[in-house]
């Protein structure tokens, strides 16, 4: 049975969200007040980099299963379903800001169907639903937490394939309503409470974030006793108490929502009284990992020396610049008085990501003229580089391999002075 079904905001999780309930059979609506985007999604133009997604938003306008407006009042009015798909970026104090949810509550309230169910999809702290049911304030109106467990550049998949789906709601209908959406996914759902639902999400990605930290960790270790991380991490990944996910050296972790979400749980947990020392540690070494990748390649260039970096995004597989880690050390770089270019596979030549970092086409032409080259997101073709023409057009022969991505044999082979994070 199709439900009918508007989504408020088109982000990475409102569009993605949106489009596949409508690949699922529904009738969706998606909301946005950018006018310019809404005309172009309504062309099938897709302002991110998220495989399948295209081809998911086209398949549905052809249908007339998915369109998009910038008229909410309208959009929600007789929808039995209304998903708030909106930011919550990080405020200054660091807890989560939720202005974008209480304007889009402000905007649709009025205008909701008696017994729709309104759900927040958006990452909030624990006592959202709570906020909402009081801005909404209407007793023939059910709010719902449904948090959001989709990874950037898998988005689709992950919706599509979830591991698992967790639905908070004091009431047992509305719950089960929500539930229907997913019927044809095959995965655990998990009924819960309001709380429970919003805290299994800031749980969920600070420990991911532990667990990054908890590897970078003992990659600086490995180099202070001259173990090899590789090896070290393979052991741990056969563990399946510990499993192989999340066990990759870095810069650091970054992106929209590992920083935000683990800074904002240090919040809910200190205003409950809570001590937050151990979260507040996993946070400290994070911003350790990214100075340490910054020393290593100050060490290389020499003073006023020429960087080649390669990666922009906080991740592969996404055109995410948004906290990335690498944006960061080039930061750190810059102010040092390096000199930076820069390249990533979605990011344009020309591109003005940070003062100071020039944005060039490819490898080759960072490569020129550079003391050093360092890896700083683990896209595949950097692995797949012609490195001896690398070589042939740098000052100086060194890598630094934030993500041990390169092959050292080669690398050592070819002259370069390689320097990986935890390698022997």
């Amino acid at each position: 049975m199709s439900v009918n079904i508007a989504v408020v905001g088109t982000g990475y999780v409102g569009l993605t969200t949106g489009t596949c309930l409508a690949h699922l059979g529904n009738d969706v609506t998606c909301i946005d007040v950018d006018e310019a985007k809404v005309e172009r999604l309504g062309r099938a133009e897709i302002p991110i980099f998220e495989p399948g997604l295209a081809e998911l938003v086209a398949e549905g306008l052809s249908r007339g299963a998915l369109r998009f407006t910038t008229d909410a009042p309208a959009a929600v009015a007789g929808r039995d379903v209304v998903l708030l798909c909106v930011p919550t970026p990080m405020s200054a104090d660091g807890s989560a800001d939720l202005t974008f949810v209480e304007a889009a509550v402000d905007g649709i309230r009025e205008h909701l169907a008696p017994g729709a169910i309104l759900v927040n999809k958006s990452t909030a702290p624990v006592g959202t639903v709570r906020q909402i049911e009081a801005l909404v304030g209407r007793e023939d109106v059910r709010v719902v937490s449904n948090p959001e467990f989709l990874r950037e550049g898998s988005a689709v998949r992950d919706f599509l394939n979830p591991e698992r789906v967790v639905i908070g709601a004091d009431d047992g209908e509305a719950a089960n309503r929500i539930a229907y959406l997913h019927h044809r996914l095959a995965s655990p759902v998990v009924l819960t409470d309001p709380e429970s639902a919003e805290l299994s999400k800031y749980a969920a990605n600070s420990f991911l974030a532990t667990k990054l930290t908890f590897v970078n960790e003992m990659a600086a270790v490995a180099d202070a006793v001259g173990a090899d991380i590789d090896d070290v991490l393979l052991v741990l990944g056969l563990d399946h108490r510990v499993g192989q996910a999340f066990l990759s050296p870095g810069p650091g972790w970054g992106g929209s929502c590992l920083p935000k979400d683990t800074n904002a749980l240090l919040k809910v947990a200190a205003a409950a009284g809570h001590d937050t020392s151990f979260l507040q540690a996993v946070w400290d070494a994070n911003l350790r990992q990214v100075e340490r990748v910054t020393a290593a390649v100050v060490e290389a260039a020499g003073p006023g020396g020429h960087v080649a970096a390669l990666g922009l995004t906080f991740k592969a597989g996404t055109d995410d610049l948004r906290d990335s880690p690498a944006i960061d050390v080039l930061r750190r770089l810059v102010a040092t008085g390096l000199q930076v270019r820069a390249c990533d596979p979605t990011v344009d030549a020309g591109t003005a990501v940070l003062d100071g970092v020039e944005v060039v086409d490819d490898a080759y032409a960072a490569a020129k003229g550079a003391d050093v080259v360092v890896v700083l997101t683990e896209w595949p073709e950097f692995a797949d580089l012609d490195f001896a023409a690398v070589a042939a057009s740098m000052s100086q022969l060194q890598v630094v391999d934030t993500r041990n991505l390169l092959s050292p044999g080669l690398l050592t082979h070819l002259g370069f002075r390689y320097r990986g994070t935890g390698r022997r």
